[in-house]
Formats: structure tokens, C-alpha cells, sequence
């Protein structure tokens, strides 16, 4: 495990983000959030937790490193969190609130075709808050100075991680495809910018599926316990099965270079077990401390990370992740 014991959250009062908060305190990190608003955490209710007064809330927009520059100066590592499933900023507010037809209508209004550009002026599209945003807190990042400790160290420089909330392709195609192109060009891009920075920067991207919470997010829990038992059923298909299935899925016409068929992300949805809020929040600390976390974390790789193994079905794990590879 690497020492790290300063780490900054951006969108650390969200829904995941606050997770890593939590996470990142029970590890004994020094935790500063920063977010468009800079309040702090609250939960749907209102209530403040007691963790909350131990973390440093500050304000900045993701897209203008100048507002959060200073934060970075001496971080050890930082997690992004930031993004958007829908560009209709409405659908978070239904989500909280187990409001159903909020989110279908939501939806409806995404695929109705709202106007890309206007989502690109306002700072609230794929591309925007998905993409550019953490490319702009990455660079930052890099341009930062590193902790005092290790530039006096004597050891060489420390590798710093940058830990990318991406997700899986589970969504579509209720979810339009630039939700999951967006965050594949996210991935793609850090790893260059985090690349020109060889053994001082390591890059992670964490890919869960569906993540839920019962209290936080109502209506995941039961979406969570049907795909959960989806997952399990599948993994224990015999092979014989469970291959030609996945061989002909991924070999359907894709929609670009980057986005296979929605069959493919209809299987993905049907064979990716959830993840708890606290287990995200808990992979992403992990793999800060974890030297050996980098690169891409499907769940099951981020279920390992946190130490998390469901033994009756970890044959079927394997040969499922053998699969996701050949296809």
C-alpha cells in the first residue's frame, strides 16, 4: 500500500462522491471535496452526518482549473467523480425522491432529442460535464506539486493516482450512447495526459453498473436485486451455453468504433452484478492506496479490491471475464 494520505473528491457532496468521502476518513486520509457549489453533504432528508464536519468543503468549477488549482497543490491523489446520466438536470432530483415518473419523463425528454449545443453552452452535457471536466481537473492535477514528503524522500518521484468514476455499458439504449462514448473518450484522453507523466501518475477507471442505495436512491433497489439475481443466474450457466450467447452478441453491428450494438449493453446490464454505494466509494479509496490498481476496474475487479468475493459463483466469474475479453 502507498502512503496516501491526502486526497481530493470532486463531487464529493454527491451521491458517490460522498461515499468516498466516508470511505476515504475511515482510511485516516485528509479528505477536501470540491464542487460546484461547495456545501456540504447532506443526506435526502437534510440530516448531517457527524463524518461531514472532518472533511474540507470547498467550492470550484471543474471546467475552470483556476477555481480549484490551489486545492491540488501537494494532493496525494484525487478522485473524479463527477457526471451525468441524463443531460436533463432534472432526473437527479427524481432519483432522490423515488420519483418514477420523473425519471421516465426524464428520459422521454432526453429522447426527444434535446438540443446537444444548448447542453454544451449551459455546462451540463455528455460532453461537458462526462468528458471535459475531468480532463481539465486531470490536467490540473498534473501541473500540480507533488507532496513535500515525496520530493524529499530520496526514493524517486511518488505515483500519484487519478481515479476516474467511469461506469459500464449496462444503460442503453434507454440512455443515449453519447452517455457511455463520453465517458470512454474520458478514459482514453486521462490515460494519454497521465502517460506523459511516466512513473510520477497512475490512472484507474472504475466501471460499476447499476449502483444503488435503498435509503439514498429508492428506486435502484428493486432494479439492484432483480439484475443482481440475473448476474448470478448467468454465471452459473455451463460454459457450453454462456459463450456462443456472448460470441453472438458482441459480433452484432456496432454503433461506433467505441460503442458495440445495445445488445451488448443489454447482456452487460443482465450478467453485471450492482454495487452498493459504500463498495464504489470503497473501491475507489482502494485503489488510491493499492499500487498495484490501474487502469481499467470492471466490478468483479473492484469487488476483489475491496476484498468482496461471492464464492458460489466465482467459477462462473471467471469464465465470464474470459469471455468480456475475447469479445
Amino acid at each position: 500500500m502507498t502512503p496516501i494520505s491526502r486526497l481530493v473528491v470532486f463531487g464529493g457532496n454527491g451521491f458517490i462522491g460522498s461515499a468516498v468521502c466516508r470511505s476515504a476518513l475511515a482510511a485516516g486520509m485528509q479528505v477536501t471535496s470540491v464542487s460546484s457549489s461547495g456545501r456540504p453533504y447532506q443526506t435526502p432528508k437534510g440530516h448531517t452526518p457527524a463524518w461531514v464536519h472532518q472533511v474540507d468543503w470547498r467550492a470550484g468549477d471543474a471546467l475552470r482549473p483556476e477555481t480549484y488549482a490551489a486545492h491540488l497543490e501537494g494532493a496525494h491523489g484525487v478522485v473524479h467523480t463527477l457526471g451525468v446520466l441524463l443531460e436533463d438536470a432534472g432526473y437527479k432530483r427524481a432519483v432522490r425522491e423515488g420519483d418514477v415518473f420523473g425519471v421516465l419523463r426524464a428520459v422521454v425528454r432526453q429522447a426527444g432529442g434535446r438540443n446537444p449545443l444548448e447542453a454544451r453552452e449551459t455546462g451540463t452535457g455528455y460532453e461537458a460535464m462526462n468528458r471535459d471536466a475531468a480532463l481539465r481537473v486531470c490536467e490540473a492535477f498534473t501541473a500540480s506539486a507533488p507532496p513535500a514528503e515525496a520530493s524529499s524522500s530520496g526514493n524517486g518521484p511518488m505515483e500519484r493516482p487519478f481515479v476516474f468514476i467511469s461506469a459500464a455499458d449496462v444503460f442503453r439504449p434507454w440512455i443515449d450512447a453519447r452517455y457511455i462514448e463520453t465517458k470512454r473518450a474520458a478514459e482514453t484522453a486521462i490515460d494519454a495526459l497521465l502517460l506523459a507523466h511516466p512513473a510520477r501518475f497512475r490512472g484507474v477507471y472504475l466501471r460499476p453498473g447499476l449502483v444503488y442505495h435503498a435509503h439514498q436512491r429508492p428506486l435502484t433497489t428493486p432494479a439492484a436485486a432483480l439484475l443482481d439475481l440475473s448476474a448470478t443466474l448467468h454465471a452459473r450457466l455451463p460454459d457450453a451455453i454462456r459463450a456462443p450467447l456472448r460470441s453472438a452478441v458482441a459480433n452484432l453491428p456496432r454503433v461506433s468504433e467505441s460503442v458495440p450494438s445495445p445488445a451488448v449493453s443489454i447482456a452487460n446490464a443482465l450478467t453485471t452484478p450492482p454495487m452498493h454505494v459504500d463498495q464504489v466509494g470503497a473501491a475507489a479509496v482502494r485503489a488510491c492506496l493499492d499500487a498495484g490498481a490501474r487502469g481499467v476496474l470492471e466490478v468483479r475487479r473492484m469487488q476483489e479490491v475491496i476484498g468482496w468475493r461471492d464464492t458460489q459463483t466465482e467459477a462462473g466469474e471467471r469464465a465470464e471475464e474470459r469471455e468480456r475479453a475475447s469479445a
